[in-house]
């Protein structure tokens, strides 16, 4: 990288909220030469707000690959570039890779300006385990390969958190309930920081009933939050007491619980407390 190389900047912006827009983003976005933008359209506004006025470059999924090399040369000429999405943090779910990974191989800086991420927004408000979790994006739109794809999943113990559009929400639920169970825990957030928010925590039973029922619930962008399956932890610690019984016999208990642990999965502090 040379002495006179630019920067990019990929810069996170509100989920729905302008007052959500970081003082820090705003003051990047005030100084850099051009804005890549996944919809300029859509980001129009949100520069008016803040009175922005450096100039928008569409950046989408049908022309990345073009634009990378324009955007990656001014950036080696000195030019600093900021990177957003429509909303949120870049690349979750959104365009960007190829630009971030053109960047840094040509030796580029490229730095973060951390704000909203509706995933990690809902995350925090949904009350389920939150050390933890796998967050899938979107899921086919096709039923028959969402379904395969939630059946892989069917065993995960972490929690799931997934994107989900209005027109396909109330048929993603269904099939949800339908390979997870209808008893399994769940959030649907909804229109997070804007007008209509609602947080709604029930089993995948319950949600398909109240979004079947209300109309409203399947307007806007959703975030579907799934609790993790509870029964494979239970499968991991049964299996882990046989596993520290057979050892028992043979070795010390602090042992024994290590690697019980170690084969099973289990937590080693539940095998060796059982001892």
């Amino acid at each position: 990288m040379t002495a006179t190389a630019g920067r990019l900047w990929v810069v996170a912006t509100p989920i729905g909220n302008l007052d959500d827009m970081t003082q820090r983003a705003v003051d990047v976005l005030k100084r850099v030469e051009r804005i890549a933008a996944e919809d300029t359209r859509h980001s129009a506004p949100l520069m008016a707000r803040y009175g922005i006025r450096a100039p928008l470059t569409a950046l989408h999924e049908h022309n990345e690959r073009e634009e990378c090399e324009r955007l990656v040369a001014r950036m080696l000429e000195g030019a600093e570039i900021a990177l957003i999405s429509d909303a949120g943090t870049p690349l979750i779910s959104d365009p960007g890779f190829r630009l971030v990974r053109a960047a840094r191989a040509a030796g580029l800086a490229v730095a973060p300006v951390p704000g909203a991420c509706a995933a990690i927004a809902a995350l925090s408000v949904a009350g389920l385990p939150s050390d933890r979790f796998v967050f899938e994006g979107f899921l086919p739109a096709k039923s028959s390969a969402r379904r395969e794809r939630l059946g892989e999943l069917s065993s995960e113990t972490r929690t799931l958190v997934f994107y989900e559009s209005s027109h396909r929400v109330l048929e993603c639920l269904v099939d949800m309930a339908e390979v997870f169970g209808a008893t399994r825990g769940a959030v649907l957030a909804r229109e997070l920081t804007k007008l209509f928010e609602t947080v709604i925590d029930a089993n995948l039973a319950d949600l398909v009933e109240r979004v079947t029922a209300d109309r409203d619930q399947q307007r806007g962008e959703f975030v579907l939050l799934i609790a993790g399956n509870p029964v494979q932890e239970d499968d991991r610690l049964v299996e882990g007491r046989r596993v520290f019984t057979l050892l028992r016999a043979e070795l010390p208990p602090a042992r024994a619980a290590k690697l019980a642990a170690a084969i099973s999965g289990a937590p080693r502090k539940a095998l060796y407390s059982a001892d």
